[in-house]
């Protein structure tokens, strides 16, 4: 286990404390949260007109919340006149409550969009776009003084420790040589893409699914919270949060079978950290890019997601690939070009 890797750099403070933000919009965390750190003149600036404005409405996961932060506040920056509003809902509540019924522009995921959003999204003739923003390396964490794990976890210890169909309750249940302690569990709720992207990784799609007794929040500071608070509890969030709390928990490096591996932007880009490296993205819907200031914003987004001193330095997930960056940008044309 580690408490730091060598990648975690300076990143903002307001990551945790921006994860409880509403629709209250992105102006309300930036005055209280956001450094006067300006914009980069190595940023990607768009390609539109001066003088947009207008609202522009994002909902959904939590793991993509402060990259979306991120990129609003710059834009907002550029544009003073565009309000970008963001919630932090969880993938899937954001879909179902909020996108799919057309009452948002953007819908953030931590996973790729479902059959059944999909169909739902078309019932209310909304047509999602999607975009891969990142890459996440989802984080397991421990207690502080959690001494009994030693080098990590086995992804059989992780199904047997969050299955509904094991759910052992004292840790010498996992393994016998560990305390007979009960074992406290922090995560998502099963609105995020976090909890979906862990059981298609961990329990698997037709196991017996996740275990419904534990601690559930769509808040990532609950569950550092929650971990902090008790030397035999264990959590997991996006790697983001975990960065910015590395005083306050442990990651756990994870066994696939090769080895311990522990989560890190180095780890999740050179494909060892298996398997819960995972794509990050964000869905416009193509009917709201038929406005310039949202189409524009996208553009941005898309521009900007090579961004090492954003996406990696910033905000703590790998950035896209030259070539990624082209097929999303690619693609985010046509569907522009299509609403129009």
């Amino acid at each position: 286990m580690t408490r730091k890797t060598d990648d975690v750099v300076s990143r903002r403070k307001f990551l945790i404390a921006a994860g409880a933000t509403g629709l209250a919009g992105l102006a309300g965390c930036t005055e209280d949260s956001v450094t006067d750190s300006g914009s980069s003149e190595s940023e990607n600036s768009g390609t539109g007109s001066e003088g947009l404005s207008g609202a522009i409405d994002i909902a959904g996961s939590s793991t993509v919340f402060p990259l979306a932060t991120a990129m609003g506040e710059r834009f907002q920056k550029q544009h003073p006149e565009v309000n970008v509003n963001l919630q932090s809902t969880g993938s899937g509540g954001g879909f179902a409550n909020y996108f799919c019924p057309g009452q948002t522009d953007f819908n953030n995921a931590s996973r790729p969009i479902k059959s059944e959003e999909e169909e739902q999204c078309s019932a209310n003739d909304v047509e999602p776009v999607e975009l891969k923003v990142a890459t996440d390396a989802l984080t397991v964490i421990v207690n502080n003084d959690n001494d009994f794990i030693g080098e990590g976890l086995t992804v059989e210890q992780l199904k047997t420790i969050f299955s509904a169909e094991s759910k052992p309750t004292v840790w010498s249940d996992v393994d016998e040589s560990w305390p007979d302690e009960e074992i406290e569990i922090f995560g998502p709720t099963d609105a995020s893409g976090t909890y979906d992207y862990f059981i298609e990784a961990i329990i698997g799609e037709e196991g017996p699914g996740h275990r419904q007794d534990y601690s559930a929040t769509e808040q990532d500071r609950t569950i550092v919270q929650g971990v902090e608070g008790s030397k035999y509890a264990i959590g997991y969030m996006g790697y983001a949060y975990y960065s910015e709390n590395t005083d306050a928990v442990q990651a756990v490096a994870i066994d696939d079978g090769d080895g311990y591996v522990e989560p890190s932007l180095d780890t999740a880009l050179s494909g060892e950290y298996t398997p819960l490296s995972r794509p990050l993205f964000t869905y416009p819907a193509k009917e709201s890019l038929a406005e310039e200031h949202v189409a524009e914003f996208a553009r941005y987004w898309m521009e900007n997601s090579t961004s090492k001193e954003i996406v990696a330095d910033e905000v703590g997930y790998v950035p896209l690939g030259d070539d990624e960056q082209s097929e999303m940008l690619d693609k985010l044309e046509s569907a522009i070009e299509d609403a129009n």
